[in-house]
């Protein structure tokens, strides 16, 4: 009865607010103070007993309703609560949906401990008597790159594995919360509510599971994942501790003598094999990871090819005896010679590639070069050159071959001494008087030097210096003759670039080939050098002993006061500005080369890239930037102190140059003026060749370019006879005598008028009959001519064509005449007599 009637009470009281239960007791309470009032001028009598219940039934439903909105605000909160629960259970679900592939990851880390087992041939197993060098650094390259691939994936795992602790954290502490298991005093509203936090149990129940699997799992291909990492670590480790080792003992024996009892056997087919699996691991790991420096490289030779194809196909059409152009080899064969020029400058972008991927360049580009000596080079030097070609590609082979064997040893040998030989017999019998690069001797020279001492190596156990010379040898020579024919290539290249272009050209990024000269420049003879040596010194760990310092010079962090920068950072800084200028110049070519051509006859001007030119190349320069300062490790956060200093910079004398920056900001929106567009200011016509930063050039009629501050061209009266069409009226003015049938010449000139196909017929041209002079009658003839520039050439043409139709028709074009009229003495005499008997 007790709970029923607490039920009751629940419900009246939910329906009559507070405030009524308030009004009640303030009634009352008036009601009381009157009574009292009234109690004072009447005899002593008992209280009334309603007043007495009203007392206790207005603290009583004051109390009750409290308890009410307590309960009220306790049933929102837990509502939300449960509501959050939900929320965070299905974002868990989601997550988990969403998340890594682990099936994937053990199949990938399955692969890793696969090859990591097998790059440790040679090195951790099957070891033999001593390591080798190629061994050890293909085996780390290969190493590091599974490391990084491991420390990828263990990074990936980290993140998801911490955000499935968050999910789990957060979800614990919504579930765990005091106020969730807080149930309502009255019975009937505490049964719904465990309804309700039975059903939310069964929601969530199996995304907790879920949760829990996927982090248990996660966490064992965590630990697997930490196990492979550190593995791969200490190998690196001992690598390089075998690394340092065998460098202190570069010139002692490693191995018996040739002729001694070898002190370990192992089959030569295996270790080709296993020597052949590790070229192609390196291989394959390099090119994925350089790929856009791959791509690069072709887009450079097939720009190349396109350029030197072009160059030919003008050098034909332009100069009847192309064949007695100097150095025209390099247009004979365009497509070789983008190659061999483009794969010779471009293996520098690739930082510490594998031996195999910089065998490939050579190869190719020594290809190529033997397809260019065909026909070019004497019968005799040609065989030196495919000889030492072979050589190489045998000693490339060799390279790659990882563990030292007796077998090889003994190949070495040969290989060497066939090298000795040949070296001998071109610096003895050599036709040098048929040898175009004398030079090349030089590299035989050396070739010759370092063959024999890989002779002597192989032979008394010094095997991997026997190697390093083998390969260095060959190497030499191939790389020497390369750079050579790279560098005469080029100058041939630019000598017939300036003799075709002799002035700067659109297609060629107005590049003035008077000012680039008919040769490389001596720079580029300095890199090639340091590019030789380097390519030659990488046979050799000393090399890496020399490179160490040089590293550390460029990448270890100095410190201008909080600022941390590196050598490596502001060589990347002036590097990407440097690509950003050339990609806006770039851009500005494709889009000028369509700018500068001139519309249709009839046609009116339509605005394509070249009108957005500015903008384009604004905002290149602005991505270079932000990117170039990013590169260099430059506090965005500071952006503001830049931006205060150019503010300074512009109160105090820059208003100039700022002012012609956004006029040319100006000028590319409103774009009064395009480039090609033909424009006259101050009385001086030309074409608008270019709309840069803050100048602008056009190209004059008679020959030089003017450079107007984009300033003074906004502000400047600019006239734009393209803008309108290209079209401009003309104006004749002649006489015919009188007497004249005006209809003929009328008729005759709007005939050559109609004839010509560079005059417009609409609006059509028109002969007016101006005045009655002495002697003539005066005629204008008005007309359009299509192009701008071509209207003085039009009205001369049109000037003649009168003269001659109106000579043929025997119409008289009067002369400018004066008549003088001549007196005789008698007659002046006569006339002053009869002057002076008017007068009288």
């Amino acid at each position: 009865m007790t709970e029923c009637k607490s039920i009751r009470v629940y419900s009246h009281t939910k329906k009559c607010p507070l405030f009524f239960c308030i009004l009640f007791i303030s009634i009352s309470a008036l009601a009381q103070q009157k009574n009292a009032d009234t109690v004072q001028n009447q005899p002593d009598r008992s209280v009334n007993p309603l007043v007495d219940r009203l007392k206790k039934i207005g603290p009583e439903e004051t109390r009750k309703s409290i308890i009410i909105f307590n309960s009220e605000k306790k049933a929102i909160k837990q509502d939300a609560l449960i509501e959050a629960i939900k929320k965070e259970t299905l974002k868990a679900n989601a997550y988990i949906n969403t998340g890594i592939d682990t099936v994937g990851l053990n199949d990938e880390f399955g692969k890793i401990k696969k090859w990591e087992v097998i790059v440790g041939d040679g090195v951790f197993t099957n070891k033999g008597t001593a390591q080798t060098f190629r061994n050890l650094t293909t085996t780390s390259k290969i190493l590091l790159e599974l490391l990084n691939r491991t420390n990828a994936r263990k990074t990936l795992i980290d993140n998801y594995e911490k955000g499935l602790v968050n999910f789990r954290y957060r979800i614990d502490s919504l579930s765990s919360d005091p106020l969730l298991f807080d149930f309502p005093v009255d019975s009937l509203l505490a049964v719904q509510y465990s309804e309700k936090l039975v059903e939310v149990a069964r929601e969530i129940r199996p995304a907790d599971k879920a949760l829990e699997y996927a982090v248990n799992n996660i966490r064992k291909l965590q630990k697997e994942v930490n196990s492979t990492a550190n593995k791969l670590s200490a190998s690196l480790d001992e690598i390089a501790n075998y690394q340092k080792e065998l460098s202190s003992r570069t010139f002692e024996r490693e191995f018996p003598n040739l002729g001694d009892m070898a002190g370990f056997f192992r089959p030569f087919s295996e270790i080709v094999h296993f020597s052949n699996i590790k070229a192609r691991l390196n291989l394959l790991f390099y090119a994925q990871n350089n790929s856009g420096k791959v791509f690069l490289l072709l887009m450079l030779i097939t720009a190349s090819a396109m350029f030197l194809r072009s160059l030919k196909q003008i050098a034909i059409h332009e100069n009847d005896a192309f064949n007695e152009l100097p150095g025209q080899l390099v247009l004979r064969y365009p497509v070789l010679s983008a190659v061999i020029i483009v794969l010779s400058l471009g293996q520098f972008i690739f930082i510490e590639p594998p031996f195999i991927f910089n065998c490939l360049f050579w190869i190719i580009s020594s290809i190529c070069l033997t397809f260019i000596f065909r026909g070019f080079i004497t019968k005799h030097w040609m065989i030196v050159w495919l000889t030492f070609f072979g050589l190489f590609i045998v000693s490339c082979i060799d390279n790659l071959i990882l563990q030292a064997s007796r077998t090889e040893r003994w190949g070495m040998l040969i290989l060497a001494l066939i090298g000795v030989a040949a070296g001998l017999f071109m610096l003895i019998k050599g036709k040098k008087q048929e040898l175009k690069e004398k030079l090349i001797l030089y590299f035989i020279g050396l070739a010759f030097l370092l063959e024999l001492a890989s002779v002597f190596a192989n032979i008394y156990g010094r095997y991997n210096l026997s190697k390093s010379l083998l390969v260095g040898g060959y190497l030499n020579v191939i790389i020497g003759i390369l750079f050579l024919w790279t560098v005469r290539l080029i100058n041939q290249g630019l000598c017939i670039a300036s003799r075709v272009y002799t002035k700067q050209d659109k297609k060629l990024f107005y590049i003035n080939f008077d000012l680039v000269g008919e040769k490389a420049p001596a720079l580029l003879y300095f890199l090639l050098i340091i590019g030789w040596f380097i390519l030659f010194g990488r046979n050799f760990y000393v090399f890496t002993l020399i490179s160490a310092p040089l590293n550390d010079f460029f990448f270890r962090e100095r410190n201008i006061g909080d600022y941390a920068f590196t050598i490596n950072n502001l060589l990347s800084f002036f590097v990407i500005i440097a690509v950003a200028t050339i990609t806006s110049r770039i851009v500005s070519y494709f889009a000028s080369d369509r700018g500068t051509d001139q519309p249709a006859a009839g046609k009116v001007r339509r605005a394509g890239v070249g009108s957005w030119l500015l903008l384009i190349r604004v905002g290149i320069m602005s991505i270079g930037l932000f990117l170039a300062l990013a590169a260099s490790g430059f506090p965005m956060e500071r952006i503001t102190i830049v931006m205060g200093a150019l503010g300074l910079g512009i109160g105090l004398g820059l208003q100039a140059l700022v002012n012609n920056l956004v006029s040319g900001l100006i000028i590319a929106f409103e774009k009064p003026v395009n480039v090609g567009d033909i424009v006259e200011i101050s009385g001086q016509g030309g074409t608008m060749k270019s709309i840069g930063f803050r100048s602008s050039i056009i190209s004059k009629w008679d020959g030089p370019d003017m450079v107007i501050p984009n300033g003074d061209l906004l502000n400047a009266h600019l006239v734009n006879w393209t803008l309108a069409g290209s079209k401009r009226q003309m104006e004749i003015a002649l006489s015919v005598v009188h007497g004249t049938d005006l209809q003929k010449p009328q008729q005759i000139i709007l005939d050559l008028l109609a004839a010509n196909e560079r005059i417009h017929q609409h609006p059509k041209p028109a002969v007016l009959f101006q005045n009655f002079n002495n002697g003539a009658i005066d005629i204008k003839v008005s007309f359009w001519v299509r192009d701008y520039k071509d209207g003085a050439s039009v009205k001369s043409e049109i000037i003649m064509a009168i003269d001659a139709e109106f000579k043929k028709e025997g119409i008289v074009i009067p002369l400018p005449q004066q008549d003088l009229h001549i007196h005789a003495e008698k007659d002046l005499t006569a006339l002053a007599k009869a002057k002076k008997t008017d007068k009288s």
